[in-house]
């Protein structure tokens, strides 16, 4: 028995739509992995970004703690400076009290030393005070701009994560609207083959 035309176009059609649904479906993981990549690409940028952020919080909150360690130096050298002033003055007051013939660990003199101690220490302890201030204000500084940058590290990381999750539910939706479509299209090839074919 001989083919006939009609039964060749009837086959040629068929064989179309498949092709056409081999390539719609190929089309569909193309479109699926590129998806895929860009979630993956969105994972790493977001890794990258999270850890470079942290660097350089970790650099800043560095820098907060040297500038308060300076700061805390130069109140501890201001106090220290205080003590020798105070001491010189002191020994001063001794001196010329003995070159006048004064008694200097009695009366005015040893009262104005007293004084000269005591407010000494009261501006020392200050300068104590403001130190440690300083120590506390820089690390507490240094540690609230730590907690900053890991708490937007976990917040870029959620909102890739999120974004990496949108890309694969679209990659598989694409897939498999590619899919329905291919075995439409089969489907109608397969039908209209038929009818071309039952014509003859």
């Amino acid at each position: 028995m001989a083919i006939t035309a009609g039964q060749m176009y009837g086959v040629a059609g068929l064989i179309s739509a498949y092709g056409q649904s081999e390539a719609m479906k190929a089309q569909g993981i193309y479109n699926q992995t590129a998806y895929l990549l860009q979630a993956r690409d969105t994972l790493a940028i977001a890794g990258v970004r999270s850890e470079m952020d942290l660097q350089y919080a970790e650099i800043q909150a560095g820098r907060l703690l040297k500038k308060a360690e300076v700061e805390a130096q130069n109140y501890t050298i201001a106090g220290n400076s205080l003590l020798k002033n105070m001491r010189a003055t002191n020994a001063a007051m001794r001196a010329r009290a003995a070159a006048s013939g004064v008694a200097y660990g009695e009366g005015s003199v040893a009262a104005v030393q007293r004084e000269n101690v005591a407010a000494t220490y009261r501006d020392v302890g200050i300068t104590d005070l403001n130190a440690l201030t300083a120590r506390v204000m820089g690390f507490e500084d240094a540690s609230a701009m730590l907690q900053s940058a890991e708490l937007q590290n976990i917040l870029t990381q959620y909102s890739a994560e999120r974004q990496a999750g949108q890309y694969e539910m679209a990659g598989a939706a694409g897939r498999r609207m590619s899919g329905l479509m291919a075995d439409a299209t089969l489907v109608s090839g397969a039908i209209q083959g038929a009818k071309t074919i039952s014509k003859v």
